[in-house]
């Protein structure tokens, strides 16, 4: 019987220490490939928010600039903003169109990415009236805009409620 290059006849394989160091290896570099796919998960979250509040924010906006070009009927004492975010959606009478036809700021209500619920996309989203200040944020007669409902932080330290 000849020995092999380690002093033993037919040993093959590996030792428990060694197995114990790759499966620990294995184990730290799955933790780091969680971390970075969850991070990667609320950028695109964050993205997304970004997102739908610019579309509802220029929706609102060009909502009131109609209002103020009398394109809609509005009473004299209403600010010129929707007064429901579905406004933006199903649309409004253009007062200047001999066809009556109606005027769109959306094709869709975006949801709050942050809000996970089957709530209607409306009902995600806080609402903010004109006669309300910017840090106490109260609905109203209308929506003068949006913000998130989500307690969450973002990534940068700012909570969601606040962008």
């Amino acid at each position: 019987m000849t020995s092999g290059p380690l002093g033993r006849a037919g040993a093959r394989g590996f030792t428990l220490i060694e197995l114990l160091i790759t499966v620990a290896i294995l184990a730290l570099l799955a933790g780091g490939a969680m971390s970075f796919a969850s991070l990667a998960v609320q950028r695109t979250q964050e993205q997304e928010l970004r997102s739908a509040l610019r579309q509802i924010r220029e929706a609102i906006d060009a909502y009131k600039v109609a209002a103020d070009a009398g394109r809609i009927a509005k009473p004299s004492d209403a600010s010129g903003y929707p007064p429901a975010l579905s406004a933006l959606t199903e649309g409004v009478p253009d007062i200047t169109s001999a066809q009556a036809k109606k005027l769109y700021f959306l094709r869709r209500l975006p949801r709050d990415p942050m809000a996970y619920s089957t709530l209607p996309a409306e009902a995600t989203w806080g609402l903010r009236s004109y006669d309300s200040s910017a840090d106490e944020p109260q609905p109203g007669r209308d929506v003068f805009d949006v913000y998130s409902l989500s307690p969450k932080t973002g990534l940068g330290g700012r909570p969601y409620r606040e962008w």
